[in-house]
């Protein structure tokens, strides 16, 4: 068996069932679950009618690197929505299916297994295919901390030179899992001067890119960084986007990765191996929706009610604020003298409202495990179920402090 496969650590869900063994919840209570970032709104009519109009293509074997009118419609959003110049569909566009899937595969076509010394950079917190794809590509990931005192941005200046010339692969997630935190462009600046300097690979997370809350500041995406920075043919830059979150379509796993050609054509040389092509119903019914923009404004505004009413319930009680973008709260509760995973088995055990400890989305590093202290609120319900929940974490919140 692949020895990396020990290096691996339980997802933080089977970390959460654990965690909860032995909890009866209060009968009389409906349970509510905001752990899971899988989005509940509806999907959009004319998507799921898409993929039933387009059935006849299940006779066909897919192409890996998908339709024509696929691609041509992710380069077209891709140009409407960042800004920037013609983006080539046959060369700077892969469909995938879902980014989670090709964040991982991704690390295996980038990583040289020769190097016994590779690193792969990962901010923390994270999403743990950052980590799992690290490991069994046979690098190990370095981990830099977002840390509330420097307002969970990734410090690169504080990653040293020896750190940074090991360094094949980083990723980066902004709008921020869990944070909601974006990067600047200064941001961007510098992790796109020190991959000049280094040689490494950039894998921008961006799946939560339309859940932002001020149009008049979209986040910025890291192509459109580099086009902005003059660096037009987005080298050593590959964006990952998926239609999971903006469309309310998780379970389609459709997505796609576009940026640097020399390295999408590596990319999709590898996944020709891997037998990773979407189904073609799938892909027609990602075309018609990455060619809508109606459905995912709609999308947006019932997050953007959602956090407006939620987010000052939650406030009186929590050390929590509106994030930059996407669809949770991090939320501080340590200061009502319970840890993490405490506060939310006993949330769960007294209220049936279910969230995730931050700890369990990160690892400890220099010294911190910077999810310590925090919980993870995905506001993935509906407008009622989530204030129902915002009560009972007030309310649970407001006992624990007559308490103290």
């Amino acid at each position: 068996m692949n020895p990396h496969l020990d290096e691996l650590q339980p997802y933080p869900f089977e970390k959460l069932r654990k965690l909860f063994d032995g909890i009866t919840p209060p009968a009389g209570l409906a349970p509510i679950r905001l752990s899971i970032g899988e989005p509940q709104h509806a999907t959009p009519a004319f998507i799921r009618q898409s993929l039933i109009d387009n059935l006849g293509g299940l006779a066909n074997y897919p192409t890996t690197q998908g339709s024509d009118a696929l691609r041509q419609s992710i380069a077209s959003w891709l140009e409407r929505r960042f800004g920037l110049p013609a983006v080539s569909p046959a060369t700077q566009v892969l469909p995938v299916n879902g980014s989670r899937e090709a964040l991982f595969a991704f690390a295996q076509c980038v990583i040289n297994g020769a190097r016994p010394d590779a690193l792969v950079l990962c901010p923390n917190p994270f999403y743990q295919i950052y980590e799992g794809a690290a490991y069994l590509a046979g690098a190990k990931p370095y981990f830099v901390n977002n840390l509330p005192g420097n307002g969970f941005a990734s410090d690169f200046a504080a990653v040293p030179d020896e750190v940074w010339e090991r360094v094949q692969l980083v990723f980066v997630c902004s709008p921020g899992n869990p944070t909601g935190k974006l990067l600047s462009l200064a941001e961007w600046q510098a992790l796109f001067e020190l991959s000049d300097r280094h040689g490494f690979v950039i894998a921008a997370d961006e799946c939560y890119s339309e859940i932002y809350f001020d149009d008049a500041n979209l986040p910025i995406g890291g192509l459109e960084a580099a086009h902005r920075l003059g660096r037009s043919d987005f080298r050593n830059v590959v964006m990952f986007s998926s239609l999971s979150k903006r469309s309310n379509v998780p379970g389609m796993r459709s997505g796609f990765v576009a940026g640097d050609a020399e390295v999408l054509k590596r990319f999709l040389l590898y996944r020709t191996y891997h037998g990773c092509a979407m189904s073609p119903a799938v892909q027609a019914a990602s075309a018609a929706a990455w060619n809508d923009e109606e459905h995912v404004i709609e999308n947006r505004r019932l997050y953007r009610e959602k956090f407006a009413q939620i987010t000052p319930l939650i406030a009186e009680h929590l050390q929590v604020s509106l994030p930059d973008a996407s669809f949770y709260l991090w939320a501080r509760v340590d200061h009502l003298g319970l840890s993490d995973t405490e506060f939310a088995r006993r949330l769960q055990a007294e209220y049936n409202v279910t969230v995730l400890p931050g700890s369990f989305l990160a690892r400890e590093a220099h010294g911190v495990n910077p999810g310590a202290g925090f919980v993870r609120i995905a506001l993935v319900a509906d407008l009622a179920e989530c204030v129902e929940a915002a009560r009972r974490i007030a309310a649970f919140a407001q006992q624990l402090s007559n308490n103290s």
